[in-house]
């Protein structure tokens, strides 16, 4: 069972920087955490789970629009781990942040393995 535990969140002031990172475990057997693709989601209370950054197994990566240019996620596959920097953080950016993977995503956002989360508050 693929385990993720993230960290990094916490409360910063708008125009502030945080960077998450996500630790993972317990792959299929005979796979490893480079052959899984990777996002982060985030949920702010009264809204649905969005979308923020996810990155495939080459490398390749993708954003919602409203992180472009401010959101960097990226995996160091020699320690399992995801990241997403974070930088000119806007109060908007207020929310439960989750990491998720999947080996097969069936879908452009749909991810089968999900972390608690970590909350990341920024105050204007």
């Amino acid at each position: 069972q693929v385990q993720l535990q993230e960290s990094g969140g916490g409360s910063v002031q708008a125009g502030g920087s945080l960077r998450l990172s996500c630790a993972t475990s317990g792959f299929q057997y005979g796979y490893t955490y480079s052959n899984y693709y990777m996002a982060w989601f985030r949920q702010a209370p009264g809204k649905e789970r969005e979308g923020v950054a996810q990155i495939s197994t080459d490398g390749t990566t993708s954003y919602t629009n409203s992180v472009k240019g401010r959101f960097t996620i990226s995996r160091d596959n020699a320690k399992n781990t995801l990241y997403l920097q974070m930088n000119s953080l806007k109060p908007e950016d207020t929310a439960n942040y989750y990491c998720a993977a999947d080996r097969r995503p069936a879908g452009p956002w749909d991810f089968g393995y999900w972390g608690q989360g970590t909350q990341v508050t920024v105050s204007s």
